[in-house]
């Protein structure tokens, strides 16, 4: 029994530092208007509006895609917004297969995306980085692609399962 498993986060350097500098220009201007002479700020004030700022792009590092394959199916979550694993049976995919993909011109970007927002006959994306998915096509219609950095080992494990369909 083959089984594929992979986690992904949102640890890429350029996110960071984009992160960090779109941090720069409000500290920057909120601290000279703290330390102004007659400023309205207080120390409370400005230490409330700092921690805001930070907290705003802290929980972007909390978001975590599980990946798993196996005999029963693809099993994935994408925390917070799956707080359970959702899982696709073999029986319910029609096609499954990894891929090169855009993920902002076939999807938006990175993250939990497509759907109602974007091109519906692409489907959903759930990625975190890169532009290597494992597509899923369901019988239902319905195509998702999750992302993964596991190109070979997922294309191993998929094969295996999706001969025996």
């Amino acid at each position: 029994m083959k089984v594929f498993k992979e986690e992904q986060r949102f640890t890429q350097t350029w996110l960071i530092v984009l992160m960090g500098f779109s941090l720069i220009v409000p500290l920057v201007l909120i601290t000279r208007e703290f330390l102004k002479e007659n400023s309205e700020f207080t120390v409370g004030g400005f230490l409330g509006v700092v921690g805001l700022l930070i907290a705003s792009i802290v929980p972007i590092f909390f978001f975590k895609l599980i990946t798993r394959i196996d005999e029963v199916g693809i099993h994935y979550r994408f925390f917070p917004f799956h707080f359970k694993t959702k899982r696709i049976t073999w029986q319910e995919i029609e096609k499954a297969y990894v891929r090169i993909y855009d993920p902002i011109g076939d999807y938006g970007g990175w993250g939990l995306k497509g759907g109602f927002l974007w091109n519906k006959s692409k489907g959903i994306a759930i990625n975190v980085s890169g532009d290597i998915g494992i597509q899923l096509e369901l019988k239902t219609g319905k195509k998702i692609l999750i992302g993964t950095q596991k190109k070979q080992e997922a294309t191993s494990v998929i094969e295996t399962y999706t001969k025996k369909l």
